[in-house]
């Protein structure tokens, strides 16, 4: 399973395997020294292996961000234009730190086995976007013995997989077809503004969860119990309930390594609003290194801040705190998915009635009647009634086939999607 997840990792660039196997002998190294060392020279081995780790992500991935800014004050070239991002980098680097903190904390014994720590680090299936996985979450299944498999979880995983498929072929890829015909109408009107809003905010809600999906379904496939990463986020009624359903390891991650060490809300008011600045800072700079990436990091910042200590618990209640967050979710992830802050200025303006735009008009009514079926599915698919429908009709059902054959059919119907479109990739491959 290694040999094929680095024959996966390094296929479009074999020089990334040196990468990610320096990190994983930093990782295991540090690790096998914390657990011989004591005192200040474990702290030390720590340092070093979160310092070495943090570096090489700094420099892939940040330092031609803050090469910019620094050129634009001192009116200098500072650029390496040789730097590419190597793809996953995030995901895995999050997955050794928060190796190296459990293994110095106590909480996970340490790694003596080389090769299964690689194989933690560089599971194909979730290597390049996640979800982010700790070590004490299969560290028992790393071992053969421990990791059992069945026809019965192999089908499971076949039909998470094939759901995750599905998601991003069917659902998710039309949405992003939508959103580039959006941008290339020379007739928009505000209500057409927040239907291109509402397509890029189901777009990477189905991109993201769809890789999730197979990723978590492989995962099944081959004996492992990967975390789910989204639980029906939509459904909630505030932005805090929101972030405690979507992206879940990223959320856990922040918390448990960032915001709880900081000192969480453990120390007063001002000291809780300054942790939860430098968790939203670095959840948007995790994100990218994009000004629209720290502003949206921030936005969220400053939502949770005012739902934790300004807005009544009563007010986020009520069905118009309900459609405030919903339009806010919108609104966060236009900025999310825009190029820049100057796109983003322009879409919140004509979002907003700004620049003369005339509330609707006939090339957005076509739009909306073309593309009906198509939101309607995607909305219909941010509630759980439709899979707990679905589930209760096969096992009242008694037909084992049915769910098996329902899953060859939409395989083959997304592989000839696949075939007759072009080429989309993963959006949070980017990060």
């Amino acid at each position: 399973m290694l040999g094929f997840s680095l024959l996966f990792y390094g296929w479009s660039r074999p020089e990334w395997l040196l990468l990610i196997g320096l990190e994983c002998l930093v990782g295991y190294g540090c690790g096998l020294f914390m657990d011989k060392l004591t005192g200040k020279r474990r702290q030390l081995a720590l340092i070093s292996g979160v310092g070495i780790i943090c570096a090489l992500l700094f420099w892939f991935k940040y330092f031609n961000f803050f090469a910019a800014i620094a050129g634009q004050i001192f009116n200098a070239d500072l650029l390496v234009k040789t730097i590419v991002l190597p793809i996953g980098i995030s995901f895995y680097t999050f997955q050794i730190l928060s190796y190296l903190a459990d293994v110095y904390t106590q909480k996970t014994p340490v790694q003596k086995s080389l090769l299964r720590f690689c194989l933690y680090v560089c599971m194909f299936f979730q290597l390049i976007a996640g979800p982010i996985v700790r070590y004490s979450e299969i560290e028992r299944q790393l071992d053969d013995r421990n990791r059992h498999l069945s026809w019965q979880k192999t089908q499971k995983g076949a039909a998470q997989f094939v759901c995750g498929l599905a998601k991003k072929v069917l659902i998710a890829n039309q949405l992003s077809s939508l959103s580039v015909f959006f941008r290339s109408v020379s007739t928009p009107s505000v209500v057409f503004y927040w239907l291109n809003g509402l397509a890029i905010t189901l777009f990477i809600y189905y991109d993201f969860s769809g890789y999730s999906d197979m990723a978590i379904g492989l995962g099944k496939m081959m004996g492992f119990e990967l975390p789910e990463n989204f639980d029906y986020p939509f459904l909630e009624g505030n932005f805090t309930a929101f972030w405690r359903h979507w992206h879940m390891t990223l959320t856990r991650w922040f918390r448990d390594y960032v915001y709880i060490p900081l000192g969480g809300n453990r120390k007063g008011k001002a000291r809780q609003i300054f942790n939860l600045l430098v968790v939203w800072l670095l959840t948007g700079l995790w994100h990218g290194a994009a000004l629209n990436f720290v502003l949206w990091g921030l936005l969220f910042f400053v939502l949770l801040t005012l739902e934790k200590f300004v807005i009544p618990v009563s007010w986020q209640k009520t069905w118009w705190y309900r459609l405030i967050f919903l339009c806010g979710i919108l609104l966060s992830f236009v900025l999310f998915y825009d190029d820049s802050l100057a796109q983003f200025q322009s879409d919140l303006q004509a979002m907003f009635g700004f620049g003369g735009l005339p509330l609707t008009n006939g090339v957005t009514i076509y739009t909306l009647l073309s593309n009906l079926v198509l939101f309607f599915a995607a909305i219909a698919g941010c509630f759980p009634f439709w899979k707990r429908r679905y589930h209760h009709l096969i096992s009242q059902a008694q037909m084992g086939w049915i769910e098996p054959a329902g899953m060859v059919l939409v395989l083959v119907l997304c592989i000839a999607w696949l075939a007759a479109g072009t080429f989309n990739p993963f959006l949070y491959f980017r990060f």
